[in-house]
């Protein structure tokens, strides 16, 4: 936006009147637009001068609004924000999307910071999770015992629908606190246990935040890696059909070594083992799950619902002709290819960046073959050689025969890593 002065993102915290101070005013006085909702408008409207005067537009539409106000010649414009416009608010939509050069923030208090204020929480001790705009079940990854969560809501995420989230996790006795309409003269605060409030037809204001604290009861999500079998829906009996099992997840998690920011592909992704640990585990990722079986399918959507995962995008076709129109992966895990082995790793492996890592499984010798052959291909090439390992691994599980304690070994898996340098 190359004829922008500058774009103001003026934060008016969560007060009844916006506490402004003075670089923020000259800020909206030098105005030539400015946008907020209609109560930010009026907050301000003793500082707006002669400055074009808009309701701020959804982030949908919002860029083709600014390129307009651009073309008619606006240079300064301001945009009203709730709270502290670079903690969950709009200062980040801008910061993504203009050069830094051209953006100047004004931070204020933010909602969070008043419900901690309020109830005598450190900042540092609690867990910031933002409900608002985004799917309830995304909650689902934090609800581990004793844990303190400060809830950015809307209209889906009541604090009766956080409490149901809470007994369905088996943490009925987590406290919740709503914190209406803070920094207004009707304030209120109220606490309630989840398993009481999951029922209630209590009203709360719109404007609120939710603290909860949950019980140190056991709660149905994990804490650590290494989901239980049984806890994933799968095609056959529970823990049981196309879903790779404990044991051997937790190896293939500690090979992928994901990044924060990284592009994952799971390539026969089945009914989602790895690929909901790999989601759940890694919120910021993104990680696309390749499976094109019916029953398969079905398991893997109801998994990506029961865990919370919404970084996690289902592609319901078969590779490699699926891997064409997917982004450019860091991480690959192929766990099933349909007998075309050859031709995904092929794909894969050019997909790749430098420093990118694939792992993939073997239980059968044609596909250990299969991936040997091609650890000496990518070994030998001189531009982008594989920095490569294999393992063979092996669990036997406990099992009773004859009322006499037995282990029962399942089919050895050999995995295989490569990283391309």
């Amino acid at each position: 936006m190359s004829s922008l002065l500058a774009v103001h993102i003026i934060g008016l915290g969560v007060q009844q009147e916006a506490v402004i101070d003075s670089t923020a005013q000259m800020a909206l006085l030098n105005a030539d637009c400015i946008m907020g909702s209609e109560r930010q408008l009026d907050v301000v409207s003793r500082f707006t001068a002669d400055a074009q005067i808009r309701l701020l537009p959804g982030l949908k539409n919002l860029l083709q609004v600014i390129t307009e106000l651009e073309e008619a010649s606006v240079q300064n414009l301001v945009v009203l924000a709730s709270g502290d416009p670079l903690y969950f608010g709009i200062g980040r939509w801008f910061r993504q999307r203009f050069d830094f050069s051209v953006l100047h923030f004004y931070p204020a208090v933010s909602s969070v910071q008043a419900a901690c204020h309020a109830l005598g929480l450190s900042l540092q001790d609690v867990t910031v999770v933002s409900l608002h705009g985004r799917p309830l079940t995304n909650l689902r990854r934090y609800l581990q015992p004793n844990r303190a969560l400060v809830l950015l809501t809307d209209t889906i995420s009541s604090p009766q629908a956080i409490a149901q989230e809470c007994v369905l996790a088996g943490l009925d006795q987590s406290a919740l606190t709503v914190c209406e309409n803070l920094g207004y003269e009707n304030q209120t605060i109220s606490s309630f246990e989840a398993g009481s409030l999951a029922d209630s037809q209590t009203g709360f204001s719109a404007l609120n935040v939710v603290v909860l604290e949950t019980s140190s009861q056991v709660s149905f999500y994990p804490s650590s890696i290494g989901i239980q079998d049984e806890h994933f829906l799968t095609d056959k009996a529970e823990g049981k059909g196309m879903l790779t099992k404990r044991d051997i997840r937790i190896a293939i998690l500690s090979y992928m070594q994901i990044d924060p920011e990284d592009t994952v592909w799971d390539i026969g992704a089945g009914c989602g083992g790895v690929s909901i640990e790999m989601s759940y585990w890694h919120a910021t990722a993104k990680v696309y799950s390749i499976e094109h079986h019916d029953e398969r399918l079905t398991c893997l959507h109801a998994n990506k619902t029961r865990f919370g995962v919404s970084n996690m995008t289902i592609v319901p076709e078969s590779a490699p002709e699926s891997l064409f129109e997917l982004p450019n992966p860091n991480r690959v895990f192929v766990g099933g290819s349909d007998g075309r082995l050859n031709e995904v790793l092929s794909i894969a492996w050019q997909r790749l960046p430098l420093g990118g890592i694939l792992v993939a499984t073997s239980v059968t010798e044609d596909s250990k073959r299969t991936l040997l052959d091609f650890s000496e291909q990518v070994s030998s090439k001189e531009k982008t050689r594989a920095e490569s390992t294999s393992l063979q691994l092996s669990v036997a599980k406990e099992s009773v025969l004859a009322n006499q304690r037995v282990y029962r070994p399942t089919l050895p898996v050999t995995l295989f890593q490569f990283r391309k340098r």
